[in-house]
């Protein structure tokens, strides 16, 4: 069993377009193969990600927050707004043991990158 968030966005080309600048993602499925694309599926590590095309309110918040492991949450930070998303703030070292950057894609959607320490 598996979970897979899914992202509804306006614009599916700019949404992938961050999330591979800044997390490596790789499209593994488009469907239909070939015309305009509804739905893809992008791996990130060993998750997956759906995008679908579809217009949406991006004002609305969000009620999901996406959590991605890096390497490096320093080295990823400047990538965030050179590929249209939000850095929130500095990346903090959290008593769980992890350090924790809070940005938002180009969407607004959540994203928290993680680095165990």
């Amino acid at each position: 069993m598996a979970v897979q968030p899914i992202i509804l966005t306006p614009d599916l080309d700019r949404v992938q377009a961050f999330y591979t600048q800044v997390l490596g993602a790789v499209e593994v499925f488009r469907h239909p193969a070939d015309g305009p694309v509804f739905y893809k599926t992008l791996q990130i590590g060993d998750g997956q990600l759906g995008l679908v095309a579809k217009e949406s309110d991006v004002s609305v918040p969000a009620r999901i927050v996406l959590s991605i492991g890096v390497e490096d949450v320093d080295a990823v930070l400047p990538l965030v707004e050179a590929a249209g998303g939000r850095v929130q703030g500095p990346a903090n070292d959290m008593p769980w043991g992890q350090r924790v950057a809070h940005v938002l894609d180009p969407d607004g959607n959540p994203v928290n990158l993680t680095q165990d320490l």
